[in-house]
């Protein structure tokens, strides 16, 4: 008996294995063929994650459009995608837009020229973001319209602009790549966290108007979104609870497990997606059952960061 146990056991262990390998395999044919010949939109293609979204989609059959505003930019993306292109997979030439989202006036004729390229969007992935941090009462008021342009009126200006398309077509999906602060607000990033609090507040409106036009809405909320080779760094974070909690809810993810979820988000047709770790959804929890424990945790946190110098 004991013998036919250890017998057994190895074998169980392949054929679990080799379950989970046909599933992956399964998944990512499935994955591809979910957006093969479909056409889709990625904004601030030239970022960490809008190259990652361009690899994965490009691989997947996509008739990418990939918008940045730095022409040379697009181009090395461009440049690459074809470099690494499979010879025995169909794959297609991206389209490439110039498009700045701080200047709204543009967005509209990047819509027009899209939708007389291709004559209609399957996917738009609204993800161009730009960022600030520093106290409130030093922050510019030009500096906060900026990020609202870029982070709010941008993607919905781009979003109302191919609506019209989707609407009549009765199919398409929207994606926006948002942040985890479109649900709590951290110090020193207020025009971040209301620029994200708004877009997540249309987009979840959004969802529910074009649900009877069977266009579907998504949003995936990462914490930040880190470099390719930066990594959190130790340093004296972990002599506070309150500079622990900080560190934690500001992890962020890698771009590649961003756009690979941003791929299974359109696969699945997900709404709503979370990608971050214990710390950081326990946040928002308790944010929305404990406010008054959040508000005293944050503002504690707050008068450390003010009393601890500046290192550098």
């Amino acid at each position: 008996m004991g013998v036919t146990a250890v017998l057994m056991l190895p074998l169980l262990l392949l054929g679990i294995s080799g379950l989970l390998f046909i599933y992956q395999e399964v998944s990512r044919l499935w994955s591809k063929s979910a957006v093969q010949n479909k056409v889709v939109v990625i904004t601030d293609a030239i970022s960490g994650l809008g190259k990652e979204c361009a690899r994965v989609f490009h691989m997947g059959g996509a008739r990418l459009v990939l918008c940045g505003k730095n022409w040379e930019r697009l181009e090395m993306l461009y440049d690459a995608l074809i470099s690494v292109a499979d010879p025995s997979k169909q794959t297609f030439t991206p389209k490439l837009v110039l498009l700045d989202l701080s200047d709204i006036s543009c967005v509209q004729d990047v819509a027009k020229e899209v939708l007389d390229c291709y004559g209609c969007v399957d996917v738009l992935i609204n993800n161009a973001s730009v960022k600030v941090k520093g106290p409130a009462h030093k922050i510019s008021l030009e500096l906060d319209k900026k990020i609202m342009d870029v982070n709010y009126f941008g993607p919905i200006t781009l979003t109302k602009a191919l609506l019209p398309n989707m609407i009549s077509r009765r199919t398409g999906q929207i994606v926006l790549v948002n942040n985890i602060q479109g649900k709590l607000g951290i110090p020193f990033r207020t025009a971040y966290a209301a620029s994200k609090h708004a877009a997540l507040g249309f987009f979840d409106c959004l969802r529910a108007e074009m649900e009877e036009y069977e266009v579907l809405v998504s949003t995936v909320s990462p914490t930040f979104i880190r470099s390719y080779h930066v990594y959190p760094g130790q340093g004296n974070w972990e002599a506070s609870i309150w500079k622990f909690f900080f560190r934690k809810l500001t992890y962020g993810v890698h771009p590649v497990d961003v756009a690979e979820e941003v791929m299974r988000t359109v696969r699945r047709k997900k709404q709503e997606v979370y990608m971050a770790n214990p710390i950081p959804r326990a946040a928002v929890y308790v944010r929305t059952f404990f406010p008054e424990l959040f508000f005293a945790v944050v503002a504690c946190g707050v008068k450390e960061k003010l009393n601890v110098p500046e290192e550098g």
